[in-house]
């Protein structure tokens, strides 16, 4: 497999798990908005600055006031991390290897753009309409994984689009669980010294979180009928039940790098993360310590991502025929 053709198929996947994570961080926000205690603050600002992209908003907006975060997220070709673009960029990918895809996905993908095409504006108009065009996204995206995980031989590519959705889809569950890092509480409030005032006061932000990532029922099921701060993040964090906790996804991750020719120090590089997160067990952590703990999160996997481009996508020219031997191996070792 060309290089080209396998950093293709990883980021389609990247940009198809962005546009539905992008999805749930604003409907994430939107109800966490409705649900603040009294007195606590969170602004569009923190939304734009959560997802990283305030240095690219404020270049094109003057106020990050809601009507213009949402056409930035959502409608705005002019950012290649809103939802148009990234079905658009995932749209085009797919296109040029439908050789190595089924059939039917390029029909899925394709018709998921005509629809992000025909209703991302109306998504911009108000909040009842954004809902349900964010929820039709999610619903459509989740379509396409289960055709490609039905369908899809266990090959080479196979684990290429595997790698990008896991990656993709652990760095946006510590960027939604950074909202709440995000949200000013008041001051004065007696909850300063009163931890289970405090507990109450963040219970329903913590709850909306749980729905937006599709959590709450598995949270009750398998932690506790008792939504806490520190349970919540322990869960979504480090619980490998979750599929959409970090710890499940680096444990996909780094089940991939085992069948993946040359991976030595990306699943050495994996397995240290995961390290990281299992010998962590301060999930009662402060606004400001959650906020730097998970950028620390975001680094690590960002140096993964650098690790796989490094290795498979852009390899030094004399190691290229070597690595193109080694892919062609391991493909002819799975028929």
């Amino acid at each position: 497999m060309l290089a080209r053709v396998a950093e293709n198929l990883y980021w389609m996947a990247r940009y198809l798990e962005r546009a539905e994570n992008t999805a749930r961080l604003i409907n994430s926000t939107t109800n966490l908005l409705l649900d603040l205690p009294h007195g606590a603050s969170l602004g569009w600002n923190n939304l734009i600055a959560v997802a990283g992209l305030d240095d690219l908003f404020m270049q094109n907006y003057p106020d990050a006031h809601e009507d213009a975060v949402m056409r930035f997220l959502i409608d705005d070709k002019s950012n290649p991390s809103s939802i148009i673009s990234c079905v658009q960029y995932a749209r085009e990918n797919t296109r040029t290897m439908r050789e190595v895809l089924p059939a039917e996905m390029w029909e899925r993908i394709n018709s998921l753009y005509l629809y992000v095409k025909a209703n991302s504006a109306t998504a911009c108009l108000s909040r009842r309409d954004r809902y349900m065009v964010l929820n039709n996204i999610i619903e459509q995206r989740h379509a396409i994984v289960g055709l490609f995980s039905g369908t899809m031989a266990y090959d080479f590519a196979y684990h290429l689009i595997k790698l990008g959705r896991n990656i993709e889809r652990a760095d946006m569950t510590t960027r939604i669980l950074d909202l709440i890092s995000a949200v000013e509480l008041p001051k004065s409030t007696a909850a300063d010294n009163n931890p289970e005032m405090l507990e109450a006061l963040l219970e329903p932000l913590w709850v909306n979180t749980l729905n937006a990532m599709s959590a709450y029922q598995a949270y009750r099921r398998l932690v506790s009928m008792h939504v806490h701060s520190e349970a919540v993040l322990k869960f979504l964090i480090a619980d490998t039940r979750f599929p959409r906790s970090v710890e499940h996804c680096l444990s996909e991750i780094e089940s991939c790098f085992r069948l993946m020719p040359r991976s030595q120090r990306l699943r050495q590089s994996t397995a240290q993360l995961r390290h990281k997160i299992q010998q962590h067990h301060a999930y009662d952590l402060s606004s400001l310590a959650l906020h730097e703990y998970l950028d620390l999160l975001q680094a690590d996997l960002g140096a993964i991502h650098n690790e796989l481009t490094e290795q498979y996508f852009h390899p030094w020219q004399e190691d290229a025929t070597k690595l193109g031997a080694d892919m062609l191996a391991f493909e002819t070792a799975q028929q």
